[in-house]
């Protein structure tokens, strides 16, 4: 008889989304092609910042009502003393790219590819979207102070359009 030890990670057991005042992680996420990477925390370090996510570019809630409001709502954002506003999706970088282009994001709403849902991950707000493919990033928005998230929205569903839109962040700047 040959007894076989598996070790049992904890980690994974207590892992919560985060929340109010956790530090965003250091995570590096590509930006109009797969050879322009961005750390995520060093992106927000000394800003005031917007970050929301959609479950995948191109998709009808993302391209006709959440991603338009950020970028309909831009400048409004700016007077509130935003200094940046990013969109991240489980999707490749050539993808958010194109979709960026299509919705005329340049200047406005930095669009970055979560290539392989790891800042996805490390938040805990993933979905299994087997319809898109798979993993996929839940529906969020936060507002990030010096890489600090200081107000935060998650859609209950993962998917649905009721507390991340651009409207509703605004009155949490």
């Amino acid at each position: 008889l040959r007894l076989v030890r598996r070790s049992i990670s904890s980690s994974r057991l207590l892992r919560m989304p985060i929340k109010v005042g956790d530090e965003l992680p250091s995570i590096e996420l590509d930006e109009g092609s797969n050879e322009s990477r961005v750390n995520i925390l060093e992106l927000f370090k000394g800003k005031t910042g917007i970050l929301f996510a959609v479950p995948g570019a191109f998709t009808p809630g993302c391209s006709k009502t959440h991603l338009p409001g950020y970028i309909q709502d831009f400048q409004k954002f700016k007077d509130k003393g935003v200094d940046l506003v990013a969109c991240v999706s489980v999707n490749d970088p050539f993808v958010m790219s194109a979709w960026g282009e299509a919705h005329k994001t340049e200047g406005k709403v930095r669009m970055l590819a979560d290539t392989n849902a790891e800042f996805s991950k490390a938040v805990d707000l993933t979905v299994d979207a087997r319809v898109l493919g798979g993993i996929r990033s839940k529906r969020y928005s936060m507002v990030v102070k010096d890489g600090r998230v200081t107000a935060l929205n998650i859609e209950p569903d993962g998917y649905g359009l009721t507390c991340t839109l651009a409207e509703k962040i605004l009155d949490q700047l």
